[in-house]
């Protein structure tokens, strides 16, 4: 019988637990049998929604016990499915995985084809990890801005949340594709690596953090929003008109304190990223782009790595916002 090592979650009578365990073939079969493709995954990546996982702070994980990783880059060992044969290179984001369906923080995951984006060329496993889930939402945020008929000349662009996952990859995307960007961060000492990553200058957080009026002095023609709550509502009463509002994250508060003032006064829109169960198309056009215009040095300034075994350690740190930029782990090590 062939055995492969995962993190595993468990939650019973004794309580909640997290290990490294070396799990069987027949484990999987039994709880991801569902998939009709076996990957063996190279890298996995520790997202925010992860280290909620991982610490058992919010209710990410529906159904017991768990494999979490929402995220995985890898090879195809087995296919059921007629679009994946052995030997292809995928990436797998969102889907439930890691929460209703066995994940990637593991050297196996068995997956549904239908979840699965083959790995543009040009993009390595661990890039594709290094990217991972908070990568693909800020180029998903990018599209929903541009689609919205935001250019590069119109304004300043806002990016909270900056020195996180999403952040990261928000800001070094806008700036490499001409827009003027300022960070919004609480952590005044990562404004070196900001400017690095193409942040023209930053503001501090708390100057969005507090209830704000429901109408302020104009300036953002874009936002990119991580954080939810007043933070958001303060990006709505301080766009411009006609400005984009993109929101994806929810890390100071799932509410909205805000009127509907800066939507019928000055016709901001705000529109709702959905990383989870994006549709293909999307999925396939972001990971495309992402391969043809995040700059790899960029990008690997922004990453760390740890093997398996220190996985669970990141989790604490993620959800406490002391993790800068993105942490890769390397399943087989």
């Amino acid at each position: 019988m062939s055995t492969f090592k995962a993190i595993y979650l468990e939650k019973g009578d004794a309580g909640f637990s997290a290990s490294l365990r070396e799990l069987s073939d027949e484990a999987l079969q039994a709880n991801a049998g569902d998939g009709d493709v076996v990957v063996r995954i190279e890298y996995s990546t520790v997202n925010y929604k992860d280290g909620l996982a991982l610490a058992n702070r919010a209710p990410v994980v529906r159904k017991w016990p768990m494999v979490p990783g929402i995220d995985g880059a890898g090879v195809v060992e087995a296919s059921e499915h007629a679009g994946f044969k052995p030997g292809d290179r995928v990436v797998l984001n969102g889907w439930g995985v890691g929460e209703t369906h066995w994940g990637c923080l593991a050297q196996k995951a068995r997956l549904k084809g239908d979840w699965l984006v083959r790995l543009p060329d040009g993009l390595s496993s661990r890039q594709a990890m290094a990217i991972g889930t908070a990568g693909y939402t800020a180029m998903l945020c990018v599209m929903a801005l541009q689609d919205q008929g935001l250019a590069a000349g119109d304004g300043e662009v806002l990016v909270t949340g900056a020195a996180g996952g999403v952040g990261s990859v928000a800001i070094a995307l806008l700036a490499g594709l001409g827009y003027r960007v300022i960070a919004s961060t609480g952590r005044q000492g990562e404004r070196d690596y900001l400017q690095t990553l193409g942040a023209a200058d930053l503001i501090d957080r708390s100057s969005l953090s507090e209830p704000g009026k429901p109408l302020q002095k104009e300036r953002w023609a874009g936002v990119v929003d991580t954080v939810g709550s007043h933070t958001l509502a303060n990006a709505c009463a301080q766009s411009r008109y006609r400005g984009v509002v993109a929101a994806c994250g929810l890390a100071q508060g799932m509410d909205l304190p805000a009127t509907v003032a800066p939507f019928i006064l000055r016709g901001v829109r705000l529109i709702g990223v959905d990383s989870v169960m994006c549709p293909m198309p999307d999925r396939e056009r972001a990971w495309s782009r992402l391969a043809l215009e995040l700059d790899a040095a960029k990008l690997e300034s922004m990453t760390r790595e740890v093997p398996l075994s220190e996985a669970l350690s990141v989790a604490p740190e993620i959800l406490a916002g002391r993790v800068r930029g993105r942490t890769v782990v390397d399943v087989n090590r």
